[in-house]
């Protein structure tokens, strides 16, 4: 499970370096990108929210939209 998460980050990152022509680097996407602090956010209270446990996992939505500006809620489905 752990390295299926760090698989799909990895792909995330590959996937903002390869479409963004302003990335210049994997670090630069991992450390500057609030769209991708916002995404990983997002992957851990869908899991959160998965798993029927409340409350938690629009805590860390609404964290995120705090910290990025960028709101999705837990429900929502993004990729495969």
């Amino acid at each position: 499970m752990l390295e299926n998460m760090f698989q799909t980050l990895k792909e995330d990152i590959g996937i903002i370096y390869k479409k963004d022509p302003a990335a210049t680097s994997f670090f630069e996407v991992l450390l500057c990108y609030p769209g991708f602090h916002a995404l990983f956010m997002h992957r851990i209270a869908h899991k959160l929210n998965y798993w029927k446990i409340p409350f938690i996992p629009r805590l860390i939505s609404q964290i995120a939209r705090f910290l990025t500006g960028i709101e999705i809620h837990p429900g929502a489905t993004i990729g495969r």
